[in-house]
């Protein structure tokens, strides 16, 4: 059994829908990221997705080891709505834009992944991690971070999307069994 520490990268402080699009996190709250790094399992190797704020994230948990990002691991690529702001967007496609977010599933932005898409390729990586490590440090993003727990929890889609990932929040898990043992914790 591995117990996955999910972890949400650092704030970006950006406003629009950002999937894929690399911007940096803010780590300058430097007591959250000692708290955190208090909180998490000493020895866990930790792994995240290739995209900076999550790889920035990541190493400031140190003194733990770090394993190869995995791109398997990034946030929702949001495709033509990548960077734009909901609003914008609904402007221009509201029954696409809301079906996509009241609806998860199948239903992808224009050149972007459906949820399912996203949940397909997130359980692939925890899978290939599973039974690696006792405790595994998972530096990732709202949508894997939610993924992750949908599969842990038995929760459908829409069940999943009511729950908050907050920034440099933990989500704890595993998957054989599933179980959740934490959800949005702030240390």
């Amino acid at each position: 059994m591995t117990r996955f520490w999910l972890v949400r990268h650092g704030p970006t402080h950006a406003k629009t829908m950002v999937g894929w699009t690399d911007l940096p996190a803010d780590l300058s709250d430097t007591a959250a990221i000692a708290r955190l790094n208090a909180h998490l399992p000493p020895d866990a190797p930790v792994i995240s997705s290739d995209l900076q704020r999550a790889i920035t994230t990541a190493d400031s948990l140190r003194p733990r080891p770090r394993l190869p990002h995995d791109p398997a691991l990034r946030e929702i690529h949001f495709g033509q709505w990548e960077t734009r702001a909901f609003a914008e967007i609904d402007a221009e496609s509201p029954a696409h834009i809301r079906a996509f977010w009241e609806t998860p599933g199948d239903i992808a932005p224009p050149g972007g992944e459906s949820w399912n898409d996203l949940t397909n390729r997130t359980w692939a990586a925890l899978d290939r991690l599973q039974g690696s490590a006792p405790d595994i440090v998972v530096v990732a993003h709202f949508g894997p971070i939610l993924a992750a727990l949908q599969r842990a929890s038995s929760l459908t889609a829409s069940q999943t999307f009511a729950h908050r990932i907050d920034n440099l929040s933990v989500t704890g898990l595993t998957l054989s069994p599933p179980q959740v043992f934490a959800i949005n914790h702030l240390p």
